[in-house]
């Protein structure tokens, strides 16, 4: 048994913790794995200098993305519990609609993000980048394209994603907690074993995605639209299949310690939350 449900406050509040917590606290590994990932090489794009550039858009995103997320999410799996008989299934689409609904703060946060830890076109703050955006795509259509450049290839990404992580997380979720009643479960246990659970989830979903990760980053660094199976055959053709694979290890490592984060601070909070 896990308890009753959060509430909507107690996801809402739990989410931008856990959020807020895991981005700042690996947030030079993404800037790596990024500049692995664009086009160029690590070195070219910035190597080790300026390994917090982002970090400003990153942070202002990380609460509400979050927040959004979870309560979609054990909305969502609650209310299909009635109608849908098979955990995995609830879990899958629950996750799948707060990935969506989390992506439409994350994604111009991102877009920002990438563009500032790539330094590109020379600007190296998230501010210089957003104007950019601003200046270069003037009517609001424009606008809108420029900041939300990438939705597809992210939402391509992050669903398979989810759909990996959080039904393998509620599944080892259930077998550790069933070793023991919530009622001699103090919340650092309960933050340990979410954090446990969480980083192996993320460690397995983060690599098994990878190359849907380095075709969103291309899309989100390009200057031109880029459709997703362009670039594709783009990657094939000038750098080989390997080219899918760049950044494997600093993602798979960042996504499995940040799945401990994320996952163990937002099941601590919950549960401190609760017990008020």
């Amino acid at each position: 048994m896990q308890g009753p449900e959060p509430t909507f406050f107690v996801s809402l509040v739990s989410g931008a913790c856990a959020g807020t917590a895991t981005d700042v606290a690996f947030f030079p590994i993404d800037t790596i794995k990024t500049r692995l990932q664009a086009k160029g090489g690590f070195f070219r794009n910035g190597g080790y200098k300026g390994i917090y550039r982002g970090l400003g858009s990153c942070v202002i995103a990380s609460a509400p993305s979050a927040s959004l997320f979870f309560v979609t999410y054990d909305t969502i799996k609650r209310k299909l519990q009635p109608h849908v008989s098979s955990p995995s299934y609830r879990h899958m689409i629950a996750a799948s609609v707060g990935e969506i609904m989390a992506c439409i703060v994350r994604v111009p946060a991102e877009v920002i993000k990438q563009r500032t830890q790539a330094s590109h076109m020379g600007l190296t703050s998230s501010w210089s980048n957003f104007k950019h955006i601003l200046m270069n795509n003037n009517q609001q259509k424009g606008v809108i394209r420029g900041l939300y450049r990438g939705w597809n290839s992210t939402i391509m990404r992050e669903i398979p994603f989810t759909i990996i992580q959080f039904p393998l997380y509620e599944w080892l979720k259930s077998k550790t907690w069933s070793t023991s009643s919530d009622t001699d479960l103090k919340p650092v246990s309960m933050g340990l074993k979410g954090a446990v659970c969480g980083m192996v989830a993320g460690g397995v979903a983060a690599a098994l995605t990878t190359p849907l990760d380095v075709i969103k980053t291309r899309i989100m660094l390009s200057s031109d639209k880029v459709k997703f199976g362009h670039m594709i055959s783009q990657l094939i053709r000038e750098e080989g299949w390997s080219s899918f694979w760049k950044g494997v290890v600093p993602r798979t490592c960042w996504i499995s310690c940040g799945g401990a984060i994320f996952l163990g601070c937002y099941e601590l909070v919950r549960d401190e939350l609760m017990r008020l």
